[in-house]
C-alpha cells in the first residue's frame, strides 16, 4: 500500500518507520526541507526499540522510505495519509494539503482534537469535494523519542487504538485501509467519540500546571516520573471522570480507555499503550526534558487547544467540568493568555449552535455546509 506520512516530529520518524518495516511503499514529507536533506546524506534512520537496534534506508527515488520535498509528490498515489503531528500544525498544514486530496483516501490524525473537522473544513473553504475519509484516534501509535538528526527511540507501541471517521459513512472503507498499517485500530462511533479518547488534555495540563515550580526551577525535570505523585494523580483521575461523564452523556459507550488503566500496570483492562507501558516510559528516561511553561506542546496543544475542547464540549453537552474548567483557568493565569478564547472549541469550529440531532447528522454525512459557521442552527 502506498502511505504517505506528513511531519518531521518524534511520532512522524516513527511511523515512517514503521510503515516502511511493514513493506509499505512510504513517503515522508516535513516542511524543512533542509532537515531532508540532512537525512538524506546521513543515508538512513536508526531505530531502536524492543526488537534491538537497527537501520532503515532512506532514498529519494521510489521504494522503500522515500524523502519527498514537494507536497504534491507526497500526496499523489497515496491511499493512506499519516498526521502524527502537533493538533497546533493542523489549521495551516489542512489549507496546504485540502485542495490536493483525491476520491478515496484516507487522512489518519493520531491524536486529533476533532482536527478530522479542521481538515474536512478546509476542503470544502477550496471546494474539493472528493470523497476523504478523516480518522483520528486517542493517542500517537508510539512512545518515541528522537535523538538528533536520524535515531529514533520507540519505548511501547500502541496495542489499542480507538478509532472515530468523519464522516461516518465512509467508515467501511476507511478501516479497511487503516487496519493495513495499524491493525490496533479499533472502531468507535465517530470522530467526536474519538477525540474524546485524547489522551494527552488529561495527562499533561495536571503534571504541567502541579509540577511548575520545578519545571521551572531545575534545568530538566520527569513529570512522568518524579512528577508523578499521589496528589497529581487523584487529579488527573478526577480529570478524567469528567471526560467520561462527558462521553456517557453523549451516549458514546465504554470502554472509555480510563487513563487509570495505563497507570496500573500488569492489572487492570489493557490501555491504549498495552500493560506496563508507564513503567517503560519512565525507565527510558527520554522524557527528563525541559518544559517551559509558555512554549511547549502540552501546554499550547494538550491544555489551550485539548483541554479547551473538552470545556466546550461539555459546556455544549450541559455537564460541569469544574477540574478541567479550573486547570484551564489556572493554565491562563500562568501564561498570561486566554486560552478558552485561543482554543478548538465548538465555538471556533462554527457548531456550538448546532442540536444533538444536527451534531449527530454532521458527524454522519459530513455535508458540513449545512451546519458549521451557525447554519440551520436551531440550538438544543
Amino acid at each position: 500500500m502506498n502511505v504517505t506520512i506528513l511531519g518531521g516530529g518524534h511520532g512522524c520518524y516513527a511511523a515512517a518507520i514503521d510503515m516502511a518495516e511493514r513493506g509499505h511503499a512510504t513517503r515522508l514529507w516535513r516542511r524543512d526541507g533542509a532537515a531532508l536533506v540532512t537525512l538524506q546524506a546521513i543515508g538512513s534512520l536508526t531505530i531502536k526499540d524492543y526488537r534491538g537496534t537497527r537501520k532503515v534506508a532512506v532514498s529519494g527515488g521510489e521504494g522503500g522510505l522515500q524523502l519527498v520535498p514537494n507536497l504534491k509528490q507526497a500526496l499523489e498515489g497515496a491511499r493512506l495519509i499519516v498526521i502524527p503531528l502537533p493538533s497546533t500544525s493542523h489549521e495551516a498544514l489542512a489549507k496546504e494539503v485540502a485542495p490536493l486530496l483525491v476520491d478515496g483516501q484516507v487522512v489518519f490524525l493520531p491524536p486529533g482534537t476533532l482536527g478530522s473537522l479542521v481538515f474536512a473544513k478546509a476542503m470544502q473553504a477550496c471546494g474539493n469535494t472528493a470523497q476523504v475519509a478523516f480518522a483520528e484516534t486517542g493517542t500517537l501509535p508510539y512512545l518515541v523519542r528522537k535523538h538528533g538528526a536520524s535515531d529514533v527511540v520507540i519505548s511501547a507501541y500502541a496495542t489499542r487504538l480507538p478509532t472515530g471517521v468523519l464522516p461516518t459513512r465512509l467508515a467501511g472503507h476507511a478501516f479497511a485501509v487503516l487496519r493495513q498499517a495499524y491493525p490496533s485500530v479499533e472502531p468507535i462511533e465517530d470522530a467526536l467519540s474519538a477525540a474524546l479518547m485524547n489522551a494527552g488534555p488529561i495527562i499533561h495540563p495536571p503534571l504541567i500546571l502541579m509540577n511548575a515550580g520545578p519545571l521551572e526551577h531545575f534545568d530538566s525535570w520527569d513529570i512522568h516520573n518524579e512528577g508523578t505523585q499521589p496528589s497529581i494523580r487523584r487529579v488527573t483521575n478526577a480529570l478524567d471522570g469528567e471526560r467520561m461523564a462527558v462521553r456517557e452523556a453523549l451516549g458514546y459507550q465504554a470502554p472509555h480507555f480510563p487513563l487509570a488503566d495505563h497507570y496500573n500496570g500488569e492489572e487492570g483492562e489493557e490501555w491504549m499503550y498495552g500493560r506496563g507501558a508507564h513503567g517503560k516510559l519512565t525507565d527510558s528516561g527520554d522524557w527528563r526534558e525541559k518544559i517551559d511553561l509558555g512554549t511547549h506542546r502540552y501546554m499550547l496543544e494538550d491544555t489551550r487547544l485539548g483541554l479547551s475542547l473538552l470545556v466546550s464540549i461539555a459546556r455544549w453537552a450541559a455537564v460541569p467540568t469544574p477540574v478541567a474548567e479550573g486547570l484551564l483557568a489556572l493554565a491562563t493565569a500562568a501564561t498570561g493568555r486566554d486560552l478558552y478564547a485561543e482554543g478548538r472549541t465548538l465555538e471556533q469550529l462554527g457548531i456550538a449552535g448546532l442540536s444533538r440531532a444536527q451534531m449527530q447528522r454532521l458527524l454522519s454525512d459530513g455535508l458540513l455546509t449545512a451546519y458549521c459557521n451557525g447554519e440551520n442552527a436551531a440550538g438544543r
